[in-house]
């Protein structure tokens, strides 16, 4: 029996299932990819918002994913929510030494406008977590938060992947989903190692239903590179799943529901 690729993710949980650590394995599932995961912190969150959030011990982070990547192994790995500066640069010290790809998504704020990174982190993320990645994708609020640029329009995605790029991430994809300004009808994404450039355009749907949009995303990419993928192609197809995502997206509770990770399984049927 072959052995699907093993994708690993080290993020938060979110209850409501639309995001975080259950976005990430349903993603990776849905992808062909075996999904793990290292667990940094518990959320209380629904479709209105996250009511509460614990943060996890250091070291219960560092010995699941000790646990995991030294007797199972991974072929990616995926950052998302780590709230606290102990726990990026404990996070970041462990993907140092990891010789596989690492997709860094610098969860800043929820969907809903909750803070999930403290302001204290911010210069950790900079400094220790972003040298770490392969592909770094932020969108445009915290492009605005870990860089200070803000983005307008195209030209100022261009001057987000630059900062970004300063950081030492290899590649940087500056995720242009809150852009409007001549964009009413498409999304369009910039991916760029700061010589290639590849403009992503996909058309923007008339859905409210996106919670979980960038954890699904960053996961998608980490699933695609686990696979064999070169980034530019493994971000393509992330691109692709991700809108049909949000194509499907539904109602739950009173607020905002997720994003369908299983769209294309549904599809078939």
């Amino acid at each position: 029996m072959q052995i699907p690729p093993r994708v690993l993710t080290v993020a938060g949980s979110d209850s409501g299932g639309g995001a975080g650590i259950q976005a990430d394995l349903k993603t990776m599932l849905a992808l062909g990819t075996h999904g793990m995961s290292v667990l940094t912190a518990v959320t209380a969150q629904n479709s209105l918002g996250v009511q509460g959030a614990w943060e996890l011990p250091a070291e219960a982070v560092r010995v699941q994913f000790r646990s995991v990547v030294d007797d199972i192994g991974v072929e990616a790995v995926k950052t998302g929510m780590l709230s606290s500066p102990e726990l990026v640069e404990t996070v970041a010290g462990l993907l140092a030494g990891l010789p596989v790809p690492v997709v860094v998504d610098p969860v800043g704020v929820s969907k809903h406008g909750d803070a999930l990174l403290a302001a204290t982190a911010l210069d950790a993320v900079r400094t220790q977590l972003l040298p770490t990645a392969t592909v770094a994708t932020p969108n445009l609020d915290e492009v605005a938060q870990l860089t200070g640029v803000r983005v307008e329009d195209e030209s100022g995605m261009r001057r987000a992947a630059t900062a970004i790029l300063e950081f030492g991430p290899r590649w940087a994809l500056i995720k242009g989903g809150h852009l409007t300004a001549g964009h009413g009808d498409t999304a369009v994404d910039l991916l760029t190692d700061g010589t290639e450039e590849h403009w992503l355009r996909a058309p923007r749907h008339d859905n409210r239903h996106t919670h979980g949009t960038g954890c699904t995303l960053a996961s998608a990419i980490a699933a695609q590179l686990a696979k064999g993928d070169t980034v530019p192609q493994a971000v393509a197809a992330a691109k692709e799943y991700v809108t049909g995502a949000i194509a499907a997206g539904f109602r739950l509770g009173a607020g905002i529901g997720p994003v369908d990770h299983g769209w294309r399984l549904r599809r078939e049927d």
